[in-house]
């Protein structure tokens, strides 16, 4: 099975080590990454496994009749990367695997066959082709946007699965994408503003901020008819404070990540996607609003220094 990668940073890239055992593999990436792991290789430790591994990458897309596309970028670069490469992804089943609302109504436009997908699990760079895969707090989920699961979605969760990576298949990605969207909107910006692992945001100061992130945005899914697993707020904070939390405690926030190298962050496809939805209701979300503007003077704040 031929599996290309769109936009692979450091999810993208291992996501293609651990599919390149069981398929065939493209990874487009910046040509920084690509010169290394086409001359010895891609450098991946972990909770995924140790050790290197070989596929195809380049900045470039062969001409070459893909079963699956993967895009893996940042919800920043989900139009630019669908205009670029919109020849080679028309018709095509192209599964978005990345944070926040919006990905899958973009990549919509550009062909009839979006999967959806969630991965809650945290990667780190450790230098170039080199990403260091530190905690998971739960499976990947997969599922035919905007609802429901088909052979060509059941095949692709197989194929994953049989490359050891944990997989559910799922006829409502919707929720499970509003699912990942609330843990990322409650811990990741909260996390790079604090300049904390995640662990550090059970404190009750920080947990009470979380709990009125998270209760503005089950407001919002409750007016757009999203069906979470939890019915209430609480019923998620208390998943939040047993499982998630301890299971994501030492990873470091993503925002965090990208503030520190003077890279904007994805807060537009998370709470600022939140407050967007939320006007559209005439919802008022203080909290969403206000660790919105907190990311942008942190990213404004770093792009005067360099």
């Amino acid at each position: 099975m031929d599996v290309l990668i769109i936009g692979a940073g450091a999810v993208g890239l291992c996501l293609a080590a651990k599919l390149s055992n069981v398929a065939d593999v493209f990874a487009v990436t910046r040509e920084r990454n690509a010169k290394i792991i086409r001359e010895s290789g891609f450098k991946m430790t972990g909770i995924w496994g140790e050790g290197t591994f070989n596929f195809e990458a380049s900045e470039s897309v062969p001409e070459r009749d893909f079963d699956y596309i993967i895009i893996s970028s940042k919800g920043l670069a989900t139009k630019s990367i669908c205009e670029q490469f919109k020849d080679v992804i028309n018709g095509k089943n192209v599964i978005s695997m990345q944070n926040g609302v919006g990905n899958e109504e973009i990549i919509s436009k550009y062909t009839d066959k979006v999967i959806g997908g969630t991965i809650i699990t945290g990667f780190e760079w450790k230098g170039n082709a080199k990403v260091h895969v530190s905690v998971e707090g739960g499976p990947m989920t997969v599922g035919r946007f905007p609802n429901g699961t088909d052979k060509e979605v059941t095949d692709f969760v197989k194929l994953i699965k049989s490359s050891g990576i944990p997989v559910n298949e799922t006829e409502n990605i919707q929720g499970a994408i509003w699912s990942k969207t609330i843990y990322n909107c409650a811990l990741n910006p909260l996390g790079a503003v604090m300049n904390v692992p995640y662990g550090e945001l059970s404190n009750e100061h920080s947990w009470d901020i979380i709990k009125n992130i998270v209760s503005e945005i089950f407001e919002v899914t409750s007016k757009k008819g999203v069906i979470l697993p939890w019915n209430t707020a609480e019923e998620y904070l208390k998943y939040l404070n047993e499982f998630q939390l301890p299971n994501t405690a030492a990873h470091h926030s993503s925002m965090l990540q990208d503030i520190s190298k003077g890279n904007i962050t994805e807060i537009d496809f998370l709470n600022g996607a939140v407050v967007s939805i939320a006007k559209e209701f005439g919802i008022k979300t203080p909290y969403n609003e206000f660790i919105t503007e907190q990311i942008k003077f942190l990213e404004n704040l770093k792009s005067k220094k360099e």
